[in-house]
């Protein structure tokens, strides 16, 4: 089975373990990449795997900056 390359928005609320008006404002903030089919807006998978990243990246920065 393919895996799957589209989220819709409740599975990616779930998937970030975020609320939908935090999730929008990502998106506007243009933190997390949507695309929109139709009338759907979908998440791609790899901009899920890059938003963790960049969450990652900015909490590993930001704990660096406070043990400086």
């Amino acid at each position: 089975m393919p895996a799957r390359h589209l989220y819709p928005i409740p599975e990616a609320m779930q998937l970030l373990s975020m609320s939908r008006s935090v999730l929008y404002e990502q998106i506007r903030a243009g933190r997390l990449i949507s695309v929109k089919v139709g009338r759907s807006r979908l998440i791609p998978a790899e901009a899920i795997n890059s938003f963790v990243r960049l969450l990652i990246t900015e909490t590993e920065r930001e704990t660096h900056d406070q043990a400086a």
